[in-house]
């Protein structure tokens, strides 16, 4: 009775693949996915929405890069979701970063010319298919914002790239080290 008691409840959770093992990602994304590598983006508490369409756009080599698109290749869309349920669940925490303070208020209105709150919500904290800024790792950011301004990020639907044309060098960098400085809720 005791082993069929353990079982049972086992038996209501779907079945996890390898390739969808959390842990795994821990290594790249840190543990419960706050990242304590710079270049690497904390994944903790995106969007659930968010994180299974990146996953779906490396899988496709929509999206590529060399540690991820290997990674998604064998990833289920069960798995996708399941990763991205966790991972949303996470607590997230803030990247060690502290904007600098001439860039606070530098970075907040760039945050409203550039119609970043349109989309990543008013705290910035993301909304379904988009992405949380707020507190996420400043190399990373700085990298992403670089990559859609050159149009080398892949956008699933091109306002990030559109977006980031009007976007100065020195402009790149204020809102990467506000939004990376922004604290959590």
């Amino acid at each position: 009775m005791a082993v069929f008691s353990a079982v049972l409840p086992l038996s209501f959770f779907p079945a996890v693949s390898a390739a969808a093992d959390p842990q795994v990602c821990a290594a790249c994304h840190g543990p419960g996915g706050n990242s304590i590598n710079p270049v690497m983006p904390s994944i903790a508490g995106q969007p659930a929405q968010f994180i299974s369409m990146q996953l779906y756009q490396f899988r496709e080599g929509n999206r590529k890069d060399p540690q991820m698109t290997p990674m998604a290749a064998n990833l289920s869309n069960p798995d996708m979701n399941q990763l991205a349920a966790f991972f949303s669940a996470q607590k997230p925490v803030p990247a060690a970063h502290k904007t600098s303070p001439e860039n606070v208020d530098t970075g907040r209105a760039l945050t409203r010319k550039f119609n970043c709150v349109q989309c990543h919500g008013p705290d910035l904290m993301g909304q379904q298919h988009i992405p949380r800024l707020a507190g996420q790792q400043f190399d990373y950011l700085r990298t992403q914002l670089r990559g859609f301004k050159a149009q080398t990020r892949a956008d699933l639907d091109g306002n990030m790239s559109a977006a980031a044309q009007a976007l100065s060098d020195k402009d790149v960098e204020v809102l990467s080290d506000y939004l990376s400085g922004l604290p959590l809720p």
